[in-house]
């Protein structure tokens, strides 16, 4: 699976952004789709998932702060996040991996987010 990453760019400190990831290849039902973030000089760090059935995990960091969501028709698995703030700015990954890896294989190219005032 093929993955492209987008809806990146500049927010302000309270506001809001959404990112999409579209997914293309082989069929976009059989896999698990998580965000990723790494921000400059840090390790990149989990933020989100959804799973096949839709069910979804975040981390601490952006607990009630973000949603994940997958539309299978379309091929597309979105990140909102509200309340953005500064130490949010990272570039933000989509990733995909099949039942049979705990790990994600595939991987997009990556978006920025800056949250700056």
């Amino acid at each position: 699976v093929q993955l492209q990453a987008s809806g990146g760019g500049l927010a302000q400190p309270g506001g809001s952004l959404r990112l999409s990831c579209t997914a293309s290849g082989r069929e976009f039902r059989s896999f698990y789709f998580a965000w990723f973030r790494q921000a400059p000089g840090e390790e990149r760090e989990f933020v989100g998932s959804i799973g096949r059935s839709g069910n979804k995990a975040y981390s601490e960091a952006m607990k009630g702060r973000a949603t994940i969501s997958r539309d299978n028709a379309k091929g597309t698995v979105d990140l909102k996040m509200d309340s953005l703030r500064s130490e949010d700015t990272a570039v933000y990954y989509c990733a995909a991996r099949t039942i049979l890896s705990a790990e994600y294989h595939f991987w997009g190219q990556g978006t920025l987010v800056t949250v700056s005032s």
